[in-house]
This record gives C-alpha cells, structure tokens and sequence, in this order.
C-alpha cells in the first residue's frame, strides 16, 4: 500500500531542490517549466518559504535559497558528529593518532568531530571547527578523488605536511550516504603513515557511512 503524501510538501522540497543545484537561481518561469505547474502554484509555493526565510528573491526576481537552509544545515552537525563517535574513537584508541570525521562546506573542508587518543605521550592537536581548502590535506583530498572517480568503496589518501609541518595524515571518504560528503581520516607526528594505517582508515569509514544510512 503506497503511503499518502503531500503535494504541495512535495512540490516546495522540489522547488528547494532545483534552486539549490543552481548557482544564479531561478525565475518562476523557469521553475514552472520545470516542475510542470503554473506560475500561480510557483508564486505560492515560493511566498510560503520566503515567509520561513529558506528562499530569497533577488533584484532580479529570480529565487535563490535562503539562509534558513543554513540555519537547518548547522543542526545536522550535531546528528552526524554523534553517529561518527564511537567508529572514531576506536580508530584514534587503536592507532594512537587523532580522528577525524571532516565534511564538505561549501569550498572547504570542515573538521566537526574530532577524537584524540587517551594513551599516547604526544599527539597532534586537531579542533572540531578546523577548515582548510578541499585540495590540501588528506581529509580533502579523499572528498576530492571520490568526487572525481565515483567510487563504490572508500580507497585512503595519504599526505605529509600540507596542513602542518611534521605531520601526516591519512583519510578515506564516506561512500554512499545521501546528502552528505565527507571523509574519515587520523593526523599524526610522522614522517610518513604507517601501513596498516590506510586500511584502518577505511574500515571506520565504512563504520561511519554504516551509522549514517
């Protein structure tokens, strides 16, 4: 038995949707044609979520989405960092180096959890707010090549000293979590990454991508 449904919910997400893939945004015009409705249902749909601030219009009049998206989006930080915890503790505890669970914002990347190990003597301090541009740094660079090669499995990225002098660091993205981009990855004080570090990695971010189905 299909489930009944909004249309008119459907019909405002679509519109959310559209703008959000679009970078200039679009006319009502345009976003009728495109969901197959007339300008009327448009102007409607669009004045209801001016009214919740999640679409804007510009001078122009074309519909942009607004901050309330933004305000929306901070609340899921604080989901995904609690699913991502236990895999990242484990993985700082059994390789004795920092973990990381890093997303994508905007044309950075944004460390939003981070769990240092409890009984190594030193180790590299790494903050949860900590951004960096996409192509510097393992954590960026594993979005990037799974981006880039549409992977179906996680494969580790390995760097040394692009964020910190002295420091390595190795990372696996998330595969096949809808909505979100990211990678699991650790940083330590090394020269280079131990071996079997790389398939560690991957094996909590496969845990992480698991918690977050």
């Amino acid at each position: 038995m299909t489930a009944e449904t909004s249309q008119t919910l459907d019909r405002g997400l679509r519109v959310l949707k559209l703008l959000a893939d679009t970078d200039h945004g679009l006319t009502v015009t345009e976003l009728s044609n495109r969901l197959g409705v007339n300008r009327t249902v448009v102007y409607r749909l669009l004045a209801t979520l001016e009214q919740h601030a999640l679409v804007r219009r510009d001078l122009g009049g074309r519909a942009r989405v607004g901050l309330g998206v933004l305000r929306l989006g901070r609340q899921v930080h604080p989901l995904v960092r609690e699913a991502a915890l236990p895999a990242l503790r484990s993985l700082a505890e059994d390789i004795g180096a920092t973990a990381h669970l890093t997303l994508v914002d905007g044309a950075e990347a944004l460390a939003v959890a981070v769990v240092e190990p409890t009984w190594t003597d030193y180790h590299v301090a790494y903050r949860a707010g900590f951004r960096h541009p996409l192509d510097r740094g393992a954590a960026g660079k594993a979005i990037l090549a799974a981006r880039q090669g549409g992977l179906t499995e996680p494969a580790y990225t390995l760097t040394h000293g692009e964020l910190e002098a002295g420091a390595s660091g190795a990372a696996a993205a998330l595969i096949g979590v809808t909505g979100i981009e990211g990678s699991v990855g650790v940083v330590m004080l090394a020269d280079a990454v131990p071996e079997r570090v790389g398939p560690r990695v991957v094996d909590a971010a496969r845990e992480v991508a698991d918690a977050l189905r």
